[in-house]
């Protein structure tokens, strides 16, 4: 994936050891820059690490809520069994309300 196109990390830069000239650059100071280099590098793999296992976790809890709503889906059969009986309560009340006289006209 992407790690095959990174070509650095912060044991390679920590170990590349420059040639020196007599017009070369302040050793210290390329080291000092070299340091921070490597301090970033390190932040930004622990970065991507982070945020694979993120990535990972969000994908697994996805997987989870499509799979528990797939399942928890309720039978049609039940709702029309539902609408009944509150039908069935409806007319109950209906007579107890009204009277008989009401439900059988």
């Amino acid at each position: 994936m992407a790690n095959d196109k990174i070509h650095l990390d912060g044991k390679k830069i920590l170990e590349k050891d420059f040639k020196t000239s007599m017009r070369g650059y302040n050793q210290e100071e390329v080291d000092e820059f070299l340091d921070l280099i490597i301090q970033d590098y390190d932040m930004f793999q622990q970065e991507l690490d982070r945020l694979k296992q993120e990535n990972d976790r969000l994908r697994r809890n996805s997987t989870r809520e499509t799979s528990r709503t797939r399942t928890s889906q309720p039978e049609p059969v039940q709702n029309h069994q539902v609408n009944y009986d509150v039908l069935k309560r409806l007319s109950n009340l209906e007579k107890a309300v009204f009277g008989k006289k009401y439900a059988d006209s």
